[in-house]
């Protein structure tokens, strides 16, 4: 087989792999914006995950491109088809073979990063990369879930303070159907915000592939590619999400409608505000790890209506070894798979 014929194959096998990449983004991060309200009782999971489809296409249509740039010409000078390739088996590797089958809700943003990363080394060197996009992605992933840890915690305190200044029982039947439907709301900011900063996890090392294949302008080749993983994603969500929002939803912290509220909007303003505020800062919008800024969130909750006693440490440290494991792993996996790729193709 010669190598255009190994690209084209190379090409097809990576566009299917990207588009399961989508389903196990839909299956292992459809907790992140549906969670809460899940938790508080207020929405079956079914109805959920199908909201969830549908904002999540919606942010990924309309603000998708903002987090694709970063992850397609961002951190390295350009993607490759067989470094796209490396990149996406890799993910599907971390992500689907391994974290979704324990049930564990693993950072498809740092898998990702670490693929493309990985690539770069091999392709480029570490001279070539963007230093500095690549600095403030992975300075992101540390104040994302501090801050939505912290707005959590403040914006749950202040809602109580509100109502108990204002006489009302906390936990009245008005109150709670009221904020109830203020939570559905902040479920659907959610899954925008997601679908925003999260479709370049599936799609964005084609970016510049489609522009050049596809004979595509850069908006154009970008917004196929959201469509394309959108799909995917409302079928890993819809298929498969079920499980991992159980174990997001139950088993680090219990929920009522108030902490719903307050860890569902400030997850929804941090995965937006850290998405758009970047990109019309420096042209970069931040690939955060929207699964951290939701356990963040979380546990900023749990500790503000229990203390310590409010969050599970178990999950929390199991969270945190796969998370911790994710970056290196994935960009080990990525280099070597690059290497024999072009190894094969006589290119090394």
């Amino acid at each position: 087989m010669d190598s255009v014929a190994l690209e084209t194959l190379l090409l097809a096998l990576g566009l299917v792999l990207s588009f399961l990449v989508a389903v196990s983004l839909g299956a292992n991060d459809a907790a992140e914006p549906t969670d809460c309200a899940v938790g508080a009782g207020v929405i079956s999971i079914r109805r959920a995950v199908i909201l969830f489809a549908i904002f999540t296409a919606a942010g990924a249509l309309t603000q998708g491109f903002m987090v694709m740039k970063t992850i397609g010409k961002g951190i390295v000078p350009e993607i490759s088809i067989p470094g796209a390739f490396a990149a996406v088996l890799a993910t599907f590797i971390w992500v689907s073979l391994v974290a979704s089958r324990v049930g564990i809700d693993v950072s498809v943003t740092h898998t990702i990063v670490g693929a493309v990363l990985g690539y770069g080394l091999v392709a480029y060197g570490l001279h070539k990369l963007n230093l500095g996009v690549l600095m403030m992605t992975i300075l992101s992933w540390v104040s994302s879930p501090l801050s939505s840890m912290f707005l959590a915690y403040v914006l749950y305190k202040l809602i109580v303070w509100i109502l108990e200044k204002a006489r009302v029982d906390v936990y009245s039947e008005g109150v709670e159907k009221t904020l109830s439907y203020f939570l559905i709301g902040s479920l659907a900011f959610s899954a925008y915000a997601f679908g925003a900063n999260d479709i370049a996890n599936a799609t964005g090392v084609y970016v510049t592939i489609a522009e050049r294949v596809g004979r595509m302008p850069d908006y154009t080749a970008m917004i196929a590619l959201a469509a394309f993983g959108s799909a995917g994603i409302a079928i890993g969500g819809l298929t498969m999400g079920p499980r991992v929002i159980e174990t997001m939803a139950f088993k680090i912290t219990r929920l009522n409608v108030i902490s719903g509220f307050a860890a569902e909007l400030s997850n929804a303003l941090v995965v937006y505000l850290f998405t758009t505020v970047p990109y019309i800062l420096i042209g970069f919008g931040m690939p955060i790890s929207t699964s951290l800024a939701t356990a963040g969130s979380l546990i900023g909750v749990g500790l503000a209506s229990g203390g310590r006693k409010g969050v599970n440490p178990d999950i929390v440290t199991k969270l945190a070894t796969f998370w911790v494991l994710t970056v290196p792993v994935s960009a080990t996996l990525s280099a070597a798979i690059y290497y024999a790729v072009i190894t094969l193709m006589g290119m090394a």
